[in-house]
């Protein structure tokens, strides 16, 4: 198995719904583009990313959503060094179709109250359903490590929630933990960097807005062996 030496997970740059969020009334959540804020922090990441990546090969991912894809192409990625998969698990949890401002306001205080991992949304997902398919992604993920040619790097281009629950899912965090967490802001990049000892470490850990409140006690009785 060839695992690589970077895996990179970034959120997509700022989009018109995040300024504006009567857009939602007007246009669907995948159709949204990237303001020309957004694109501008795209590229200053995408700086960033061609230094740490160099010469070296990527395995690409990205969501199917427009905003997602336009964070990509402002990257500016050496196109003979990056092979790209739309990927359909890693898209924006789902909010309903064409959503009412104040409704999903409402929903949003109701969420903030129940819980962001277990609050469903009407017509839409919960956090923890995206979990489960972002756990069925990385579960792909980690078999197609087996190809003896796989690129050195992963790169993953996303949401913000769906960056989080992939680190839950890879680093065994609890709900709770997850559930003190913040959303990294747009454009901003976590690395999951294999470490001598054949595990991964993150670059940098998530904000946090409060401190973690679990109803019990988890451990690991054995070894990550990712």
């Amino acid at each position: 198995m060839v695992r690589p030496r970077r895996i990179v997970l970034v959120r997509h740059g700022e989009s018109t719904g995040n300024v504006d969020d009567t857009v939602y009334e007007r246009e669907p959540d995948h159709a949204l583009a990237l303001t020309e804020r957004g694109r501008q922090q795209a590229e200053e990441t995408g700086k960033r990313l061609r230094e740490v990546l160099g010469d070296e090969r990527v395995s690409v991912y990205v969501s199917p959503y427009r905003r997602t894809h336009e964070t990509l192409r402002a990257f500016h990625l050496d196109p003979d060094l990056i092979r790209v998969r739309e990927e359909p698990r890693l898209r924006e949890q789902d909010w309903g179709n064409w959503q009412d401002r104040d409704d999903v306001r409402l929903q949003k205080a109701y969420r903030d109250a129940y819980g962001h991992f277990f609050y469903r949304f009407a017509q839409g997902e919960s956090g923890a359903d995206v979990y489960d398919r972002v756990g069925g992604f990385l579960e792909s993920l980690f078999r197609s490590f087996e190809a003896p040619d796989h690129p050195p790097n992963v790169l993953i281009v996303t949401h913000g929630l769906a960056m989080r629950l992939f680190c839950m899912r890879w680093f065994h965090w609890t709900v709770a933990e997850f559930e003190s967490l913040s959303n990294p802001g747009n454009a901003e990049m976590r690395m999951l960097v294999l470490g001598d000892d054949g595990k991964y470490a993150l670059d940098r850990p998530f904000g946090r807005w409060r401190d973690p409140e679990p109803y019990g006690i988890t451990g690991e009785w054995q070894s990550d062996d990712r």
